[in-house]
């Protein structure tokens, strides 16, 4: 079976996403590391040392385990953005690390790429109760922090991972089913808004939509070299 459709055949239970030896890659939680590498590497750690043990709106009252930050390569073409921590990922403190995480992984290994090749952020670092949407004012705190992310990174092409990262990023409420399909600005970077991988366990008819959009990724990656 061919890379590009494998990440959509039905399958049974999944190794865990690898998280070992990411947290310095990525500074999942380098509250106190010191930089050592490239820029944008140093630029992160600073973003991180910055937000610490944030307490800027009501969600590190309302059960959080911790800051979910972000992981990937710091020098990365390519970084996605999603909505906000789940459970696991409170628990593990990287984004995407369970069920939808695995999902991303094919995704990504579906345009030939590793899951260490791209950086992955959420637009909230922290768990909402309950995994309810986010709030007015909790989007306002991270909100700053994921720009300045954006700016460390400096990706060529970014995807926003449903509705609520589509909206935030592109400053609309249009659903994520008008968004997707195009392509936009934001920072110098090109925007492709498509479905979430949670999204996309509960309605797998949606994932060749998302193969369209991750096909469009890979001609803006390739056209960027």
């Amino acid at each position: 079976m061919s890379r590009d459709v494998r990440w959509r055949k039905r399958t049974g239970e999944q190794e865990p996403v690898r998280t070992e030896g990411l947290a310095d890659e990525g500074l999942a939680n380098a509250d106190h590391q010191r930089p050592e590498g490239g820029r944008a590497h140093d630029r992160l750690v600073e973003i991180r040392n910055d937000l610490g043990d944030c307490t800027r709106c009501k969600l590190h009252r309302l059960g959080r385990t911790q800051i979910v930050f972000g992981v990937g390569n710091p020098d990365a073409d390519l970084m996605f953005v999603g909505e906000a921590p789940g459970h696991d990922e409170d628990i593990q403190g990287f984004p995407f690390v369970g069920r939808a995480g695995q999902l991303l992984t094919k995704i990504i290994e579906a345009i030939g790429m590793r899951r260490e090749d791209v950086y992955i952020a959420n637009v909230l670092k922290c768990r909402p109760p309950e995994n309810r949407n986010p709030e007015p004012d909790e989007v306002a705190s991270c909100q700053p922090f994921l720009r300045r992310q954006i700016a460390a990174v400096r990706p060529k092409v970014i995807v926003a991972l449903g509705s609520f990262a589509a909206r935030t990023l592109l400053n609309t409420e249009q659903a994520i089913s008008r968004l997707r399909g195009r392509v936009y600005e934001y920072e110098g970077a090109q925007l492709v808004a498509t479905y979430h991988p949670a999204y996309l366990l509960r309605s797998p008819d949606k994932k060749r939509d998302t193969w369209e959009d991750m096909k469009k990724v890979r001609e803006l990656l390739a056209a960027g070299r």
